[in-house]
């Protein structure tokens, strides 16, 4: 069969073989998204889970932080949640009588670019923009030493080093969707705070080796040892507010609409919203698991600009398919990729790639990367781009970093189909080929025999956990 998939600025049409699966929207009948996703929103908010309701909580006097996702996930359109529930919680503020300068809203960026000016109203909408007007609106800063308190460790020993004012506020809202994520099974939850509002030191606890490399990693769950990290971070954060955090968490379908939203202890909003996002998330694939898994990856995803080109970028995508897709692969599958790897890293976006990659080159699998974290994620110019100039955090290359190894480790072979830079590829420790055709005949040659093929054409499409039946 033919298949378009995504390549560098566009697609590329090719051959597969007939028998192959295409993993696209549509291929499973996802739940019907809700009609009023705004009286939903309001109705879970006012009937908390596990609390009391917002005017119980906090009065006239009162201090309030609002924590919601940055633009990497949940959409930018007029109903898309983070905007109906930041607005829902503020007429709930309203009604208990909590002045608008005593509110603080907090894009949970975590160690992602912040928000330019303009990027606000973009994808907060320009209404509910003007409406926090008399109120505080910034982005998270991982490096603010007057805007982050050091809490000690966790139960686990992971260091807690979170953003002040979600912690010492009388009452704290965390906005989150519960999607399908590579990372912990889904986002959302205790994940939300533990990686939107720490320290890199916080995030190096968990993602990193120790972790990522676990067998409880892969495939993509809610259950394993990285989940467990992201919950004791959670609490610790809780017993220094001296309280519960207000979750108000979405389950979102394949174009960010909502199809449920529960509000209450974050516990339970996991309880409620992880059947569905699994409904929605997880695939059931007949026959036999599939031997190689085949992505389209365009320049520009979910990080940003860049991510198909630059070669870090590139690994840590096929790592988070294989995280994904591990429940239907053999044991040691291979992965294609048709990635551009054009040598162009967004150093504006991306500032600590270049000189991550160049420290790759010297050591000799991923894990080892963990001897250089201090070095580069306290470069002041580097974290001087992060705090000042709209740059990702020194740490997240290390991150991505790590999901690359996953992909080395998990598979047979990583083979990048059309790469502009096959130099840069084989550095990460990727074999190339001149296109899809020539490494699915590759791939056939390791196997002897027509591989079964996996294809995912479209890395900017949401993502679904396939598994085989039974």
């Amino acid at each position: 069969m033919q298949v378009n998939l995504q390549y560098g600025d566009g697609d590329v049409a090719v051959e597969i073989p007939d028998d192959s699966v295409v993993i696209r929207e549509g291929i499973v009948h996802e739940p019907t998204p809700l009609a009023d996703p705004d009286r939903a929103t309001r109705e879970a908010i006012a009937r908390p889970l596990g609390m009391p309701p917002i005017g119980d909580l906090v009065g006239p006097g009162g201090t309030v932080t609002i924590s919601f996702p940055d633009r990497v996930k949940g959409g930018s359109h007029v109903t898309a949640h983070r905007r109906l529930a930041i607005t829902a919680v503020l007429d709930e503020l309203a009604a208990a009588g909590v002045r608008d300068r005593d509110i603080t809203l907090v894009c949970a960026i975590g160690l992602h670019r912040k928000n330019r000016p303009e990027e606000w109203a973009e994808y907060l909408g320009a209404d509910l923009l003007e409406r926090c007007a008399g109120m505080r609106v910034v982005n998270h800063d991982a490096e603010d030493p007057e805007g982050m308190i050091d809490l000690g460790e966790s139960s686990l020993g992971d260091p807690v080093q979170v953003n002040r004012a979600a912690v010492e506020a009388d009452l704290s809202v965390l906005v989150g969707h519960a999607s399908g994520n590579p990372y912990g099974g889904y986002s959302g939850g205790w994940k939300m705070p533990a990686t939107g509002l720490t320290s890199w030191r916080s995030i190096a606890a968990h993602h990193a080796p120790r972790t990522m490399y676990r067998p409880d990693f892969v495939p993509a769950t809610p259950h394993g040892r990285f989940r467990e990290q992201l919950r004791a971070i959670g609490e610790r954060m809780e017993e220094h507010l001296g309280g519960r955090f207000l979750a108000v968490d979405a389950v979102l379908d394949s174009r960010s609409r909502q199809l449920a939203v529960a509000a209450g202890a974050i516990s339970e909003v996991e309880r409620a919203s992880w059947p569905l996002a699994a409904q929605r998330t997880d695939v059931e694939l007949d026959g036999d698991p599939f031997d190689v898994l085949l992505l389209g990856m365009p320049r520009t995803f979910h990080y940003g600009p860049g991510m198909g080109s630059n070669p870090i970028l590139m690994m840590q995508a096929c790592g988070a398919a294989i995280v994904r897709a591990k429940a239907a692969l053999v044991r040691a599958p291979i992965v294609i990729a048709a990635s551009i790897c054009d040598g162009w890293f967004n150093d504006a976006d991306f500032p600590s790639y270049r000189p991550a990659f160049d420290l790759l080159q010297a050591v000799d699998h991923p894990r080892d990367m963990v001897q250089f974290h201090d070095q580069l994620s306290t470069d002041e110019g580097l974290v001087s781009r992060y705090r000042e100039d709209y740059g990702y955090h020194p740490f997240h290359a290390f991150s991505m970093v790590y999901m690359g190894g996953v992909a080395l480790d998990q598979t047979q072979a990583v083979v990048i189909a059309g790469a502009e830079r096959p130099d840069l590829a084989r550095a990460m420790g990727a074999r190339t080929a001149p296109d899809v055709e020539s490494a699915l005949g590759h791939a056939a040659a390791l196997l002897g025999r027509t591989p079964r093929v996996l294809c995912v054409p479209q890395l900017t499409a949401p993502a679904f956990h396939p598994r085989m039946a039974g």
